[in-house]
Protein backbone atom coordinates (compact mmCIF):
# COMPACT_ATOMS: atom_id res chain seq x y z
CA UNK A 1 0.00 0.00 0.00
CA UNK A 2 1.40 3.42 -0.83
CA UNK A 3 2.20 5.83 2.00
CA UNK A 4 -0.66 8.28 1.27
CA UNK A 5 -3.20 5.44 1.26
CA UNK A 6 -1.86 4.22 4.61
CA UNK A 7 -2.16 7.70 6.08
CA UNK A 8 -5.75 7.96 4.83
CA UNK A 9 -6.50 4.64 6.52
CA UNK A 10 -4.77 6.01 9.61
CA UNK A 11 -7.10 8.98 9.71
CA UNK A 12 -10.14 6.73 9.45
CA UNK A 13 -8.70 4.38 12.00
CA UNK A 14 -7.85 6.98 14.63
CA UNK A 15 -11.48 8.04 14.93
CA UNK A 16 -12.91 4.53 15.08
CA UNK A 17 -10.28 3.03 17.35
CA UNK A 18 -11.10 5.19 20.35
CA UNK A 19 -13.91 2.76 21.27
CA UNK A 20 -11.99 -0.45 20.59
CA UNK A 21 -10.39 -2.53 23.34
CA UNK A 22 -8.58 -5.73 24.08
CA UNK A 23 -10.17 -9.06 24.89
CA UNK A 24 -8.57 -11.98 26.70
CA UNK A 25 -6.07 -13.96 24.69
CA UNK A 26 -7.43 -16.89 22.68
CA UNK A 27 -7.08 -20.35 24.25
CA UNK A 28 -3.86 -22.33 23.84
CA UNK A 29 -5.41 -24.45 21.06
CA UNK A 30 -5.70 -21.35 18.86
CA UNK A 31 -4.51 -21.58 15.26
CA UNK A 32 -2.17 -18.75 16.23
CA UNK A 33 0.21 -21.16 17.95
CA UNK A 34 3.51 -20.28 16.33
CA UNK A 35 6.66 -22.29 15.81
CA UNK A 36 9.65 -21.42 18.02
CA UNK A 37 11.70 -20.19 15.06
CA UNK A 38 10.72 -17.74 12.37
CA UNK A 39 9.20 -19.20 9.23
CA UNK A 40 10.62 -18.17 5.88
CA UNK A 41 9.64 -14.77 4.51
CA UNK A 42 6.96 -14.74 1.81
CA UNK A 43 8.20 -13.71 -1.62
CA UNK A 44 7.40 -10.04 -2.37
CA UNK A 45 5.67 -9.50 1.02
CA UNK A 46 7.48 -7.53 3.70
CA UNK A 47 7.16 -5.02 6.54
CA UNK A 48 6.98 -1.55 4.98
CA UNK A 49 7.64 1.61 7.01
CA UNK A 50 6.34 5.09 6.17
CA UNK A 51 6.84 8.27 8.14
CA UNK A 52 5.24 11.63 7.45
CA UNK A 53 5.48 14.42 10.01
CA UNK A 54 4.19 13.16 13.35
CA UNK A 55 2.56 10.02 11.93
CA UNK A 56 4.07 6.69 10.97
CA UNK A 57 2.84 3.42 9.54
CA UNK A 58 4.24 -0.09 9.54
CA UNK A 59 2.37 -2.43 7.25
CA UNK A 60 2.89 -6.00 6.17
CA UNK A 61 2.05 -6.47 2.54
CA UNK A 62 3.01 -6.24 -1.07
CA UNK A 63 4.95 -3.03 -1.81
CA UNK A 64 3.27 -0.48 -4.08
CA UNK A 65 -0.13 -2.15 -3.76
CA UNK A 66 -3.23 -2.25 -1.59
CA UNK A 67 -2.50 -5.89 -0.66
CA UNK A 68 -1.81 -5.38 3.07
CA UNK A 69 -2.48 -8.01 5.77
CA UNK A 70 -1.98 -5.67 8.71
CA UNK A 71 -1.24 -1.99 9.11
CA UNK A 72 0.00 -0.48 12.37
CA UNK A 73 -0.27 3.31 12.64
CA UNK A 74 0.80 5.73 15.35
CA UNK A 75 1.51 9.32 16.27
CA UNK A 76 5.07 10.16 17.33
CA UNK A 77 5.72 9.28 20.98
CA UNK A 78 2.06 8.37 21.67
CA UNK A 79 2.66 4.83 22.92
CA UNK A 80 -0.55 3.87 21.09
CA UNK A 81 -1.19 1.91 17.90
CA UNK A 82 -4.09 1.77 15.52
CA UNK A 83 -4.39 -1.66 13.91
CA UNK A 84 -6.05 -1.94 10.51
CA UNK A 85 -6.69 -5.37 8.98
CA UNK A 86 -8.81 -6.37 5.99
CA UNK A 87 -11.48 -8.97 6.67
CA UNK A 88 -14.45 -10.63 5.06
CA UNK A 89 -17.85 -9.04 5.67
CA UNK A 90 -18.86 -11.74 8.19
CA UNK A 91 -15.53 -12.00 10.02
CA UNK A 92 -15.48 -11.75 13.82
CA UNK A 93 -14.82 -8.19 14.95
CA UNK A 94 -11.41 -9.08 16.38
CA UNK A 95 -7.82 -8.58 15.29
CA UNK A 96 -5.96 -11.65 16.61
CA UNK A 97 -2.17 -11.52 16.84
CA UNK A 98 0.58 -13.77 18.20
CA UNK A 99 4.32 -13.26 18.61
CA UNK A 100 6.59 -15.76 20.32
CA UNK A 101 3.83 -17.21 22.48
CA UNK A 102 2.30 -13.83 23.42
CA UNK A 103 -1.29 -13.62 22.15
CA UNK A 104 -3.84 -10.83 21.97
CA UNK A 105 -7.29 -10.38 20.48
CA UNK A 106 -8.34 -6.77 20.00
CA UNK A 107 -11.99 -5.80 19.63
CA UNK A 108 -12.38 -3.88 16.41
CA UNK A 109 -14.66 -1.33 14.87
CA UNK A 110 -15.63 -1.94 11.25
CA UNK A 111 -15.17 0.38 8.28
CA UNK A 112 -16.49 -0.43 4.81
CA UNK A 113 -13.75 -1.13 2.30
CA UNK A 114 -13.53 0.35 -1.15
CA UNK A 115 -10.36 -1.67 -1.81
CA UNK A 116 -11.71 -5.20 -1.49
CA UNK A 117 -14.91 -7.15 -0.93
CA UNK A 118 -15.21 -6.94 2.82
CA UNK A 119 -14.38 -4.54 5.61
CA UNK A 120 -11.46 -3.12 7.54
CA UNK A 121 -11.18 -4.10 11.18
CA UNK A 122 -9.83 -1.16 13.17
CA UNK A 123 -8.57 -1.54 16.73
CA UNK A 124 -6.54 0.43 19.24
CA UNK A 125 -3.70 -0.96 21.38
CA UNK A 126 -0.80 0.24 23.51
CA UNK A 127 2.71 -0.34 22.14
CA UNK A 128 3.57 -1.79 25.57
CA UNK A 129 1.26 -4.80 25.13
CA UNK A 130 3.29 -8.03 25.43
CA UNK A 131 2.42 -9.18 21.90
CA UNK A 132 3.95 -6.01 20.41
CA UNK A 133 7.00 -6.11 22.67
CA UNK A 134 7.60 -9.73 21.63
CA UNK A 135 7.07 -8.80 17.96
CA UNK A 136 9.58 -5.99 18.38
CA UNK A 137 12.13 -8.44 19.82
CA UNK A 138 11.49 -11.27 17.32
CA UNK A 139 10.83 -9.21 14.20
CA UNK A 140 7.82 -11.27 13.11
CA UNK A 141 4.32 -12.21 14.25
CA UNK A 142 1.23 -13.99 13.03
CA UNK A 143 -2.28 -12.76 12.34
CA UNK A 144 -5.35 -14.94 12.28
CA UNK A 145 -7.58 -14.29 9.29
CA UNK A 146 -10.62 -16.45 8.61
CA UNK A 147 -9.47 -19.11 11.07
CA UNK A 148 -5.96 -19.47 9.63
CA UNK A 149 -2.70 -18.12 11.03
CA UNK A 150 -0.48 -16.20 8.63
CA UNK A 151 3.14 -15.45 9.55
CA UNK A 152 4.32 -11.94 8.73
CA UNK A 153 8.09 -12.31 8.47
CA UNK A 154 10.53 -9.63 7.29
CA UNK A 155 13.05 -10.26 4.55
CA UNK A 156 16.73 -9.97 5.44
CA UNK A 157 17.65 -6.33 5.86
CA UNK A 158 14.14 -5.03 6.54
CA UNK A 159 13.70 -6.08 10.20
CA UNK A 160 15.23 -2.74 11.28
CA UNK A 161 12.04 -1.05 10.04
CA UNK A 162 10.14 -2.66 12.92
CA UNK A 163 12.45 -1.18 15.56
CA UNK A 164 12.41 2.19 13.81
CA UNK A 165 8.60 2.20 13.90
CA UNK A 166 8.35 1.33 17.60
CA UNK A 167 11.06 3.87 18.50
CA UNK A 168 9.00 6.49 16.64
CA UNK A 169 5.74 5.51 18.37
CA UNK A 170 7.14 5.34 21.89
Amino acid sequence: MRAPALLVLSGLALGAAACAGVEPAPPAASPLSAPATAPAPIENYDWLFFEEGDEASLGFGLDESDDVWLDLDCRRGSGRLVLVAPAGPDAPRLVRLEAGGERAAYRAEVEASELHEGVFLIADAPTADPVFQRFRALGWMTIEQEGEAHAMVPHPGSAARIERFFAFCG
